[in-house]
């Protein structure tokens, strides 16, 4: 069992909280319903994800055996076999299909971007992973498509600021890991991915700096926006800024002075700093929007 969760990544499952973001900045916290969808579109995406954990460490089980880390992943290691990785990537599959079936009306369009999203996966896997600044766009859409399975699960439209925004944010993470596989690459001479060639420190470096700015940029933007500050009806949503402004520069510290970017979930898990600035940061928005 304890292979299988490794395999499976359910720790990874936090990145599915963004289907979340719709419900809750469309106001619908308190709905039960659109409360009870969501996190049906939580499960469903997360077993989809799960699904694909499994076939990249069937593909990639060669590369992985070579990886200071990687190899102690349970198929790489040997404590998992190929057929089984395919079984449990199945079985994830099949659980994924049975909560969105159980969604009534809103499982054609949640089932059609989980069936998106895993086709996506699979050529990013198989193909797409392989082509530098593709690759990091491709993983950045995929959390887009979260976005859109919340907004299509609690019948609530995102907007385009939510949208661009988490583009921008995922975008600015997917950089900042791969800085991770460049310095590996400098300090082992072997290049942790087949793209990693294509990266070197100074574009990354700007890279990471552009796309946190960018996204600052549009975050104060989005909160000074009129039609936000009237649909949310508070003039204070600019205050949250500055968590975010924090939380940035936190991750970019991490990234670019402690070298830690290496897995964004595990950095969320483990550092405190950034965990209270998420807080505080929905905290302000609690308060903003429900109270």
């Amino acid at each position: 069992m304890k292979n299988i969760i490794r395999l499976t990544r359910p720790y990874q499952w936090a990145k599915n909280i963004f289907i979340l973001l719709p419900m809750f900045f469309g106001g619908a916290l308190t709905d039960l319903s659109s409360a009870k969808m969501a996190l049906m579109a939580f499960f469903a995406y997360s077993f989809a994800a799960s699904a694909i954990y499994c076939y990249n460490d069937i593909i990639d089980v060669e590369d992985d055996r070579k990886h200071s880390e990687k190899c102690h992943r349970p198929i790489a290691s040997g404590a998992l076999s190929v057929a089984q990785g395919y079984v449990i990537m199945a079985l994830m599959m099949v659980l994924s299909a049975v909560i969105i079936a159980l969604m009534g009306d809103r499982a054609l369009l949640v089932g059609g971007v989980v069936v998106a999203y895993f086709i996506l996966d699979i050529l990013y896997c198989r193909l797409l992973k392989h082509y530098a600044i593709v690759d990091v766009c491709v993983l950045s859409f995929g959390f887009v498509l979260r976005i859109l399975a919340g907004g299509f699960a609690t019948n609530i439209t995102p907007s385009n600021w939510l949208v661009m925004m988490t583009f921008l944010l995922t975008l600015f993470l997917a950089f900042a890991k791969r800085r991770d596989d460049v310095v590996r690459m400098l300090k082992t001479g072997e290049a942790p991915r087949h793209n990693t060639e294509r990266y070197n420190l100074t574009f990354i470096n700007q890279a990471v700096t552009i796309t946190a700015a960018v996204t600052v940029v549009s975050y104060i933007m989005y909160t000074v926006s009129p039609a936000v500050t009237q649909r949310i009806g508070s003039d204070y949503v600019y205050l949250t800024s500055v968590f975010v402004i924090l939380g940035l520069l936190r991750y970019m510290q991490l990234t670019l002075v402690d070298e830690k970017s290496g897995d964004p979930t595990k950095m969320l898990y483990s550092d405190h700093f950034l965990q209270l600035v998420i807080a505080m940061w929905f905290a302000a928005y609690l308060i903003i929007i429900y109270v």
